[in-house]
Order: structure tokens, then C-alpha cells, then sequence
């Protein structure tokens, strides 16, 4: 086994996850939809979708394979972004559109992390730029550009984001809008390198906190919707996605004023 890091290790497992419940399906799962309906051989793209998951998931968990995992699954979240989310974001972006590109950004920022971290000594000869530090850098700002839409969507489409706060939960409104700036501050912070180790480690601990709070509660009630079940699962994804973005500042002071 070659795991890294516990975000190294939940990220994998979450991909797992994935792939098991694109397979059962027969669909796309959040992290891949939407996509649209007049792209060719629409079923056989989701049972591909579903195994990479699951294929680069397992791959991720053993030494011999970790590189060639991270370095396939970078290369297919990167071409999503770039196909199936960028071109849809900015003509008319909706909650669904600024939702689904944060979401593969922060996924493929993990992924980069991952490919940096085991990049075999001909990446590092071949594709310098995207290994190492260069690669890492490159992963952070990724994710922190992906946090900017992420806040938002909270400010845009407020009641959306008003009715996901648990009902015991007093201020509502309060939330919504404090979340929606927390992710902003955060994005902002890793961009320009200000305490960026721990603006990703709020963040993650925010994404986290939403997965604990909004999903798993619904998933423990025994809820048998697939749909819940994969926004718990991307969720869960997303976490250790971030996490593994802060765990790539190893080194760097937790209070850092800027990233070195």
C-alpha cells in the first residue's frame, strides 16, 4: 500500500465509491454529470466514467500503480473540466453549472496533488511544469479559483442555499451567507498567498462540516435515493479533496503570511 496521507486515503476510497454507484446506476454520477444529452454514445461515456473511478480509485491505494492512477485519473477530471464544464459556466452560469465546475476543479486539483506527489522519474524529465512544486502550485491555485464560485452560488442563489442549512440550526440566513463568504476569503487568500495552508484547512473543515451536517444525516435516516447517495459520496470526495490541497503545504507554517 502506498497511502500518503488520510485525504490520500478517503479521496481513493470516495472514488471507489463512485465507480461502484456509476456502475449500479447505468449513469453518470455528480461528480461527471451533467452532460449533455446529444453527446454520442451517452451510456457507453458513463460506464467508462464509472470505471475510471472505480479503476484509478483501487489504483490509488498500491505503490505500483499509484502513479499511473493519479496521472489517468488528472488526465480525464482535466479534459471534463475543460469539455463538459468551462464552455457551460460562463455564457449562463446557474447553480448547476458553478456547482459542477467548482466541483471537478476541486477534484482535479486533488488529483494533481497526487500526480505531483508520485510522479514517476519520466514525468519529471517529460512534464516538469506539472510535477513537484510546479505541479503543486499549479493544484492550489485550481482549487483556489474553484472556491470563488463556490461562494457565489450562496449569495446568488441564496435560497437555494438557505434551505440546505439544517432546520435546527438557528440564523439561516446567517449561515448562508457566512459560508458563502468564508469560501470566497478562502479562495482569495490561496490565490494570493496569504495564510493559504490555513485558509485550505478552513475550507476542507467546511466542506467537511456540510457533508457531516446536510448528507450523512439523510443517508443514516436510510434514505435509498441514489441521488442522496452520490452527493454524500462527491461530498465526502470533495472533502478529502481539500484536504489533501492543504496536505500539500507541508512544511509551510500553519500561519504563514505568505506561501514560500
Amino acid at each position: 500500500m502506498r497511502i500518503a496521507s488520510v485525504g490520500h486515503a478517503v479521496f481513493a476510497a470516495a472514488m471507489i465509491g463512485l465507480g461502484i454507484l456509476g456502475l449500479v446506476k447505468g449513469n453518470f454520477t455528480p461528480i461527471w454529470d451533467p452532460v449533455p444529452k446529444g453527446v454520442p454514445a451517452r451510456e457507453v461515456l458513463a460506464y467508462l466514467c464509472a470505471f475510471v473511478s472505480l479503476a484509478a480509485g483501487t489504483g490509488l491505494l498500491f505503490q505500483r500503480t499509484a502513479a499511473v492512477a493519479a496521472r489517468a485519473l488528472l488526465g480525464c477530471l482535466l479534459l471534463w473540466l475543460l469539455l463538459f464544464r468551462l464552455p457551460y459556466l460562463f455564457p449562463a452560469p446557474t447553480v448547476e453549472t458553478s456547482w459542477s465546475a467548482s466541483s471537478t476543479a476541486v477534484m482535479t486539483a486533488a488529483a494533481w496533488v497526487l500526480y505531483a506527489w508520485f510522479a514517476s522519474d519520466r514525468d519529471i524529465r517529460r512534464l516538469r511544469f506539472a510535477t513537484g512544486d510546479s505541479g503543486l502550485r499549479i493544484a492550489r491555485v485550481l482549487y483556489g479559483l474553484a472556491l470563488i464560485p463556490f461562494g457565489l452560488a450562496h449569495f446568488l442563489y441564496l435560497q437555494n442555499t438557505v434551505s440546505l442549512v439544517p432546520r435546527w440550526l438557528p440564523w439561516h440566513l446567517f449561515w448562508a451567507y457566512f459560508t458563502g463568504f468564508a469560501f470566497i476569503a478562502a479562495g482569495a487568500a490561496i490565490l494570493i498567498g496569504v495564510y493559504p495552508r490555513l485558509a485550505t484547512a478552513l475550507s476542507a473543515f467546511e466542506i467537511g462540516i456540510f457533508t457531516l451536517l446536510v448528507w450523512v444525516p439523510v443517508v443514516v435516516a436510510g434514505s435509498k435515493d441514489t441521488f442522496q447517495w452520490g452527493e454524500t459520496i462527491v461530498s465526502a470526495a470533495l472533502t478529502a479533496g481539500a484536504w489533501m490541497v492543504a496536505d500539500s503545504y507541508r512544511g509551510v507554517p500553519r500561519l504563514a503570511a505568505v506561501k514560500r
